[in-house]
């Protein structure tokens, strides 16, 4: 659990004979590493590359907002407009709670949108009701219309948040699955920075201004989508099950072949289609949802792909996202510049960290990352809610601008430092695989819909977040994060017994784990492949 595979090349004994190569992992996969070895920068693996920094930033666009409403909460005159009660409370809730409905809303277009229509159009009609919800959000001057906005735009991105992953994650060779689809959630922060940066910008200048800046800027990936996602080619999966075997071939051949139709990489792909595709599943049926439950492999898959989405929303991130500044006020640090900067900064050593984590994801292995990252956010959160703690206890007073006066600077300068410990473990773990592990763990036939039950986890998990927790930093300030060193506990328990590994396999090859009576315990277990001259496998034994 958790160790890097070995595998050993063959080489030339001084008699001429080959010694046997040894690897660990699944045979067919691993078989296929040894017989052709894949490499990273070929023409067609930076194709690859190009394809999936159009859907990236799917994942692009939904940072910027997850960034956006902290910077408008943190701006005085957004304040003014539309909330009028401070960054913190009931309010706060509500003028950012729209966007989590309107991805509720979302559900059952989810699953047709991108079965029916393929993973690019499912990314394309995302990233138009973004540009739609942008608009109206932009134009707005009163309440109502900005709720308007931030509807349109949570029903798009819970589009295309599940088409942004899927598409990745099916198009990329199955080699380099891993690291690229771990890069998707990355980009999250890349969208929080711009944000960041913008509203700390718009900060100097004042005004309407200073916040309609930001959010016209939301619609620029969005339209990015738009010009250039059905310049892509289709998720071959998609096309196979869609009785479109030759362009599925042909894109397999052309990406993971390297032209050569008899590629390892391209016969493996297409065997495991015909064996384990349902050509008649499904996904071809919009309203059909049974596969989802027919059995306890597929039970088992939902639970997994859900609670790794609700773990990720529920591990205090949130209150980091949306209500920094109402952390930041518990931690004696106050204005809008102060907190606009550290927003800033933070965003970018948590994208720094995030990117690490994405290179680990494959040699470290799913399951430790995410044991480790839950982990280190029970730790971070008892470190915060210590310092805290002792922050609130050396309360002097008020100052001119009705902001708390403290005496223990110590405990301000650790609580400050805990949140970006926090951003650090968070971002190395959780963040490169909330996006990837929901996509991996689902049968292709379940995989649509089952990521729209991923779509309505994560909005659902955020209206708790959008309502809970910023009345809960204004009633009891510090000991909310008490509930978030207790629940960060629970989620590490959940992970280690519960949540299976998946590298070192195709998409295809998991439904093994997933139909084993114990799926953590055979996914890590080791397997030996012992391959002759020829390229054979001639014997396989658990290690």
């Amino acid at each position: 659990m958790g160790e890097k595979d070995d595998i050993h090349t063959h080489e030339e004994l001084d008699h001429g004979e080959i010694r046997t190569k040894v690897v660990s992992g699944h045979e067919a996969f691993e078989e296929a590493m040894l017989k052709e070895p894949p490499k990273a920068w070929t023409t067609a693996q930076i194709m690859i590359y190009s394809f999936s920094i159009i859907a990236f930033f799917c994942s692009t666009m939904n940072g910027y907002d997850g960034s956006l409403i902290n910077n408008l909460l943190q701006n005085p005159w957004f304040q003014d407009k539309y909330v009028q009660s401070g960054n913190d409370g009931i309010w706060a809730g509500i003028v950012s709670s729209m966007y989590q409905i309107g991805g509720v809303v979302a559900l059952p277009f989810v699953g047709p949108a991108i079965d029916g229509f393929g993973r690019r159009v499912g990314m394309l009609l995302g990233a138009a009701f973004i540009v739609i919800g942008t608009i109206v959000q932009g134009v707005s001057n009163s309440q109502g219309q900005f709720m308007g906005g931030r509807f349109l735009l949570g029903f798009g991105v819970s589009i295309a948040a599940a088409a942004g992953p899927m598409y990745v994650v099916e198009i990329n060779h199955p080699a380099y699955r891993g690291r690229v689809g771990a890069m998707y959630n990355t980009l999250w922060f890349s969208g929080a920075i711009i944000s960041s940066g913008a509203a700390r910008g718009g900060l100097n200048v004042g005004g309407d201004y200073s916040w309609r800046l930001i959010t016209w800027l939301q619609a620029l990936f969005a339209g990015l989508i738009c010009i250039f996602a059905m310049l892509l080619p289709e998720s071959p999966r998609w096309l196979y099950v869609h009785n479109k075997k030759d362009q599925a071939k042909a894109v397999l051949t052309k990406y993971h072949g390297n032209g050569n139709p008899d590629s390892a990489w391209v016969q493996l792909q297409l065997f495991e289609y015909e064996q384990l595709l349902n050509m008649d599943g499904a996904d071809k049926r919009w309203w059909d949802y049974r596969a989802l439950f027919r059995s306890r492999s597929a039970v088992y898959r939902l639970c997994c792909n859900m609670c790794i989405t609700i773990f990720g929303q529920w591990a205090g991130n949130a209150v980091l996202s949306y209500f920094l500044g109402s952390v930041l006020d518990t931690a004696g640090i106050t204005g809008s510049i102060p907190q606009a900067n550290i927003t800033l900064i933070n965003n970018c050593q948590q994208f720094a960290w995030a990117i690490l984590g994405a290179f680990l994801v494959d040699r470290v292995g799913r399951r430790p990352l995410l044991i480790f990252s839950f982990a280190a956010c029970t730790v971070v959160w008892l470190g915060m809610t210590i310092a805290s703690a002792r922050l609130a206890a050396s309360e002097t007073g008020l100052d001119d601008g009705g902001n708390p006066i403290y005496s223990n600077s110590a405990a301000s300068k650790a609580a400050l430092a805990m949140i970006f410990i926090f951003g650090a473990v968070y971002s190395v773990g959780i963040t490169p695989l909330q996006a990837l592990y929901p996509v991996e763990v689902l049968s292709f036939e379940m995989r649509a819909k089952g990521m729209a039950f991923s779509s309505f986890a994560t909005n659902a998990a955020g209206l708790l977040n959008q309502f809970a927790w910023p009345v809960s930093m204004k009633d009891i300030g510090w000991k909310t994060y008490i509930i978030f060193t207790i629940w960060d506990l629970v989620q590490v328990t959940v992970v280690y017994f519960f949540i299976p590994e998946t590298k070192g396999r195709t998409l295809e090859e998991l439904d093994e784990i997933f139909e084993a009576k114990n799926p953590v315990k055979a996914s890590t277990t080791k397997k030996s492949v012992a391959v002759d001259s020829h390229g054979a496998i001639v014997n396989i034994e658990k290690a």
